[in-house]
């Protein structure tokens, strides 16, 4: 799309033009207006996860573990004897992606696959020595530092009523 330089000049307001250039001059460009895009709730919602997920990152950095990685060591931790379907089933994660997150804990000696003596054709997860230390490891540095800065932010009525609104849309939409 062409754009004359009478119709850019014409949409400005007046006393705008010139500060506009001024700051995409210093570098500084005015900020895009979302219009209603600020209230579509799932715009806002992802905004937030990615918000969630940066801080979730730079806390645990020492481990290397991402959100999901952390959460199948929480759920395996938590569900001795499971089989992976089950696992990646309530994480909501597709067969091929799991299987990649699982080779890449594997390859770091945090869980293990076992072939289950019910059915040959699944396998156990369970988490080695290393995978204890480390989950533990993480679960101090996400209470302290991740979920603690969320806390503040938020504080604990908000926080137990934004997590009863977000299971509520989890469980229920």
């Amino acid at each position: 799309m062409t754009v004359s330089k009478t119709a850019e000049k014409s949409s400005e307001k007046p006393g705008d033009g010139a500060k506009g250039r001024k700051d995409a001059a210093e570098g500084l460009p005015e900020a895009l207006q979302l219009g209603e895009l600020s209230e579509q709730l799932g715009y806002v919602l992802k905004r937030a996860q990615l918000k969630v997920f940066e801080n979730f990152l730079r806390c645990v950095a020492s481990l290397q573990l991402t959100p999901a990685q952390f959460s199948v060591l929480l759920l395996v931790e938590k569900n001795p004897g499971r089989n992976q379907t089950e696992i990646a089933s309530t994480l909501g994660i597709l067969r091929p992606n799991f299987v990649a997150l699982l080779d890449n804990l594997e390859s770091r000696d945090l869980c293990a696959r076992i072939r289950s003596t019910n059915d040959r054709r699944s396998h156990i997860l369970v988490l080695t020595d290393k995978g204890k230390a480390v989950l533990t490891r993480a679960k101090k540095l996400v209470a302290t530092k991740h979920e603690s800065r969320l806390n503040e932010l938020l504080g604990q009525a908000n926080r137990e009523a934004l997590l009863g609104m977000l299971s509520k849309i989890a469980n229920e939409f």
